[in-house]
């Protein structure tokens, strides 16, 4: 039992990083209907400024991260200016084929100014784990799920308690409608990036304080998988990403406690099949008609 206990405080653990970068896809997918492959590579650019803030210029924890947030927002606004924008009218293929032209785009410019080699990421906090009769928590687990808590319940009072918030569901639910309602939406495409940006920066935080290391490619993974939590709950549906995110998340820690490490990514991917096959929209995703 406190085998199990403490796998599925792993997965929650795991699954929280997921659901603070699955958000960011979900967000702008539920508006423009952009699948942004780039948004695994903000992850790795936030993480490199905390890296750099926190050793070369020897910063404060806190100091790092808003830098983390600050560079991840400014790329990610910049990326939507530049990118796409630029290509809205264009057919969706086009925005697809510049997302992974821009998250090849970061990938080089790291490996090219930072090298292959993985850089440590310090140890910022030195926090006794808290121990329960057989179970025993690291601090940084704590500290992943309270922030992911309040992230989420922030980000859901903003959406649907503030004026952009509710722009941002109109613009959702009908692009040209929220234009004609007097929506600029424009502004709220760029919020929609800069919040999603944000988190990412945040997650690419607690991600590298549980795993220290830093390299051109660490983004890719976790974004592979954040992108599968949020069509895995439905995709479009903040809800949704975090229900994908932790059921994601436990599932891969379960599959390695149980079954292996090396089949825990196959277990996700099966899961993934098998939910699709019997609700093709996601978990919380709803069948949406076309009118003819």
């Amino acid at each position: 039992m406190d085998l199990l206990a403490s796998q599925l405080i792993n997965g929650l653990h795991v699954g929280s990083i997921y659901a603070l970068i699955a958000l960011g896809y979900t967000m702008v997918y539920g508006i423009i209907k952009l699948i942004n492959f780039a948004h695994g590579d903000i992850i790795m650019v936030g993480a490199y400024t905390a890296v750099i803030t926190l050793v070369s210029l020897n910063w404060s924890p806190v100091a790092a991260l808003i830098a983390a947030i600050v560079v991840c927002v400014l790329l990610g606004l910049t990326i939507e200016r530049v990118a796409y924008k630029p290509l809205r009218s264009s057919p969706r293929i086009s925005s697809l084929i510049t997302a992974i032209g821009v998250s090849m785009l970061l990938q080089n410019a790291a490996l090219l100014l930072f090298g292959a080699q993985p850089r440590p990421f310090p140890i910022v906090l030195k926090v006794e784990p808290l121990r329960f009769g057989g179970l025993q928590i690291s601090f940084i687990t704590l500290l992943t799920l309270g922030v992911t808590a309040l992230l989420m319940i922030s980000l859901q009072t903003f959406v649907h308690n503030s004026k952009p918030g509710k722009a941002m569901r109109a613009a959702s639910e009908d692009y040209a409608t929220a234009q004609l309602m007097g929506i600029n939406v424009n502004n709220i495409i760029s919020l929609t990036f800069a919040i999603g940006s944000a988190l990412a920066a945040i997650g690419a935080y607690l991600y590298v304080m549980a795993y220290p290391a830093v390299s051109p490619t660490m983004g890719s993974l976790p974004g592979l998988k954040a992108f599968i939590a949020a069509v895995l709950g439905g995709i479009g549906i903040i809800p949704g990403a975090m229900l994908g995110a932790f059921v994601l998340g436990i599932a891969e820690s379960l599959a390695k406690a149980y079954i292996s490490s090396q089949m825990s990514d196959a277990v996700v991917y099966f899961i993934l099949i098998l939910v699709l096959l019997f609700k093709p929209t996601g978990l919380m995703g709803k069948p949406s008609g076309e009118k003819v």
